[in-house]
């Protein structure tokens, strides 16, 4: 998460990083995800921030705690727990906007399909209807708009389970 903050305090895309660093978009991906980086790409990026490669060593994210509670290990690595959960859910964010967007650009291409084809039966909108049923469901659970499947709900069941408060 530490390059990630970095990336977005320069205004970097992931594409810039890339280009910069002389990784691929795949390796900056991964890497923002939370998996280890190598030696060799710690020092690209290094390069890329101007900073010592050592300062970007990440945290191991094989943690087994709740996907809305902030690493502890992020905090050692200049990212507030505040930061880890904006940046989860901004990641959470752009990918139900790219969820959304292949959805029209599927959805467009089977109608164009169907009115080519076959003009007296639109069934295009059979696919348009489950899986706009589905991204409605992703929608409002990104944006907290379900109350059973939000972040304060994970929370009132964490801590029944726990028996006290977090």
């Amino acid at each position: 998460m530490l390059i990630q903050k970095l990336r977005l305090q320069r205004g970097w895309s992931q594409e810039q990083l890339a280009d910069l660093s002389g990784l691929s978009v795949r390796t900056v991906q991964r890497i923002e995800r939370g998996q280890p980086a190598s030696l060799e790409t710690l020092k690209a990026l290094g390069a890329a921030f101007e900073i010592d490669f050592s300062d970007l060593k990440e945290p191991d994210m094989n943690s087994t705690m709740s996907p809305a509670s902030p690493s502890p290990t992020a905090m050692n690595q200049g990212v507030s727990p505040d930061e880890a959960l904006a940046l989860r859910h901004v990641r959470k964010l752009k990918a139900f906007y790219f969820s959304l967007m292949l959805y029209g650009v599927v959805i467009s291409f089977l109608a164009i399909v169907n009115l080519v084809t076959y003009r007296h039966y639109l069934w295009f909108f059979w696919p348009a209807l489950g899986w706009g049923f589905g991204l409605l469901i992703y929608g409002l659970t990104v944006f907290d708009k379900i109350p059973f499947l939000n972040g304060e709900w994970e929370r009132r069941q964490v801590e029944k389970r726990l028996g006290r408060k977090l």
